[in-house]
């Protein structure tokens, strides 16, 4: 019987990538990865190794999740070690607890690598502190996409009320129905709210406005998936401390194989 390692690639910046987290990439026999991995990383898989790619696009899945739950089961049953490379974190809503059930359910050894989850990189890339101590003393983390055909889930009021700073995944889309909300339920329409794209690559952008204003400004410049969505008090601190796209512009970034070449 072999085992499987659910890994968390990052954000997407490959050096986020953790030590053990390239390692399971490197000794694998099997990968499975997903549309936002980046593809430096399957440069570090050994000669032979197999790549099944099984990435979502939103509304489309090129691969079920019950299918890519057999493969892992099939795989690790014939002796294999395999990875299955997950964007940002396995835990966050990226469905690594269903995989996990199923491994279990058939008794296949797994280890769990966390990842670095964008809702905390994509806005640190973008000089937005989720918590800061004279600020924001909570966070937390939702997604954006509703399911057809379900009952609302997101609590607004307890978002509203309980937390000063929201990272909100998936949530394009839905983006006018998410700030109708949360006006809705109390939170000022002069929110500042942030937007990032493609957070942590070099073709990150970043838009900032208000509950009341950012709809528009997403449409206008043509923000698209993946973003991440940040609102609170917090995004106000952005002007001062963004960081990465100055250093893009005057630096040439490290490559990965020099990092994994000194492990």
């Amino acid at each position: 019987m072999g085992k499987v390692y659910l890994v968390g690639a990052g954000p997407g910046d490959p050096e986020l990538i953790t030590v053990k987290g390239l390692r399971c990439i490197q000794e694998a026999d099997v990968i499975l990865y997903d549309r936002l991995v980046n593809k430096e990383l399957l440069e570090h898989a050994k000669k032979g190794c197999d790549l099944i790619y099984c990435g979502k696009l939103p509304n489309y899945h090129f691969m079920k999740q019950e299918t890519i739950n057999s493969f892992l089961v099939k795989h690790a049953q014939k002796g294999k070690t395999v990875t299955r490379l997950k964007g940002g974190d396995p835990f966050v809503f990226g469905r690594g607890g269903e995989e996990a059930e199923a491994l279990s359910k058939n008794r296949i050894a797994f280890e769990v690598i966390p990842g670095i989850t964008s809702g905390i990189a994509a806005p640190a890339y973008a000089g937005i502190p989720v918590t800061h101590r004279n600020i924001a003393s909570s966070y937390a983390i939702v997604t954006g996409h509703r399911k057809k055909g379900q009952e609302e889930e997101l609590k607004w009021e307890s978002l509203v009320n309980g937390i000063d700073t929201l990272a909100i995944y998936m949530g394009i889309t839905n983006l006018p129905y998410i700030c109708k909300q949360l006006i809705k339920h109390g939170k000022d329409k002069n929110t500042p709210v942030a937007l990032v794209e493609w957070g942590s690559l070099e073709k990150q952008r970043t838009v900032t406005g208000t509950l009341d204003t950012i709809e528009n400004i997403v449409r206008k410049e043509k923000i698209e998936n993946p973003s991440m969505i940040i609102v609170g008090e917090v995004v106000r601190l952005r002007d001062e401390l963004k960081w990465f796209e100055q250093l893009v512009e005057v630096e040439e970034p490290v490559k990965l194989t020099a990092v994994s070449g000194a492990l």
